[in-house]
């Protein structure tokens, strides 16, 4: 918690790459520590190429030889797991938004600026950057980042994107670099639109359960809104909706 994002980042590849080698080369010294360790609190060691059978007694004759690569099918699945679970959570397009985002903080000057990534995140919203937008982007924050690191004690020790969101509107210098204003929005919107959709999904396994296996998308969806929203619904009472519901169509009865 105490790393920023570039530094989690790199301590994350870092985790990747050990575990790799782990998975390619380090079996052998992770079982002699695991020897070391047992011998040195006296714990009892199988002999993972003895025979053995479920049992009262810890040694007796089976037909499956727990070998050497018995011990190796162990490991290597596990090691993969966790590389799977890292890429899975982290993936190449997460890396580049989470990289990208810190790469336009403010913090230390914008010590963790890097044009390079920036432009690749915004190459992730195609419908407002084109080529030609794009192309104007790099140019402006050519400009926008030697002004922020400049004299303009307006931008010095800001906390955050949205501190410096508010001293490009203030000082209504969001409208000579619109791009990189605009850049900076869908930054701030980033986290709330994924977290939307994390929560939407979260929220789908107790609607759509085993006793509501099959629900057509309309009504899934309108389950979904009433129960992520519920504490905006709450605050709307049962007569508001009754009457909503009543002047939608003519009905025989009145509810």
């Amino acid at each position: 918690m105490d790393q920023d994002i570039v530094n989690a980042m790199g301590l994350l590849n870092t985790a990747k790459q050990e575990l790799q080698m782990m998975r390619d080369r380090g079996w052998k010294s992770l079982l002699d520590d695991a020897f070391s360790f047992c011998n040195n609190h006296v714990i009892f060691i199988p002999k993972m190429d003895a025979n053995y059978i479920p049992g009262k007694s810890k040694r007796r004759a089976l037909d499956v030889t727990y070998s050497h690569h018995f011990r190796v099918g162990i490991f290597y699945p596990v090691i993969d797991l966790l590389l799977q679970d890292l890429n899975n959570c982290f993936d190449t397009v997460s890396t580049d938004l989470l990289l990208g985002m810190a790469c336009l903080h403010p913090a230390k000057s914008f010590g963790n600026f890097d044009k390079k990534k920036v432009m690749r995140l915004a190459e992730y919203y195609p419908n407002e950057f084109d080529s030609n937008k794009l192309r104007d982007l790099s140019c402006q924050l050519d400009n926008f980042i030697v002004y922020v690191r400049g004299s303009d004690k307006r931008f010095f020790n800001m906390k955050g994107i949205t501190d410096l969101a508010k001293v490009l509107v203030q000082s209504e210098l969001h409208q000579t670099w619109p791009l990189v204003y605009l850049l900076i929005k869908l930054t701030l919107i980033l986290p709330i639109a994924t977290a939307s959709v994390e929560r939407a999904f979260s929220s789908m396994k107790y609607i759509k359960n085993e006793l509501r296996s099959s629900m057509s998308d309309e009504f899934l969806n309108g389950c979904l809104v009433c129960y992520v929203e519920r504490g905006i619904f709450a605050t709307i009472s049962n007569d508001a909706i009754i009457h909503h519901f009543q002047k939608m169509k003519s009905r025989r009865a009145q509810l």
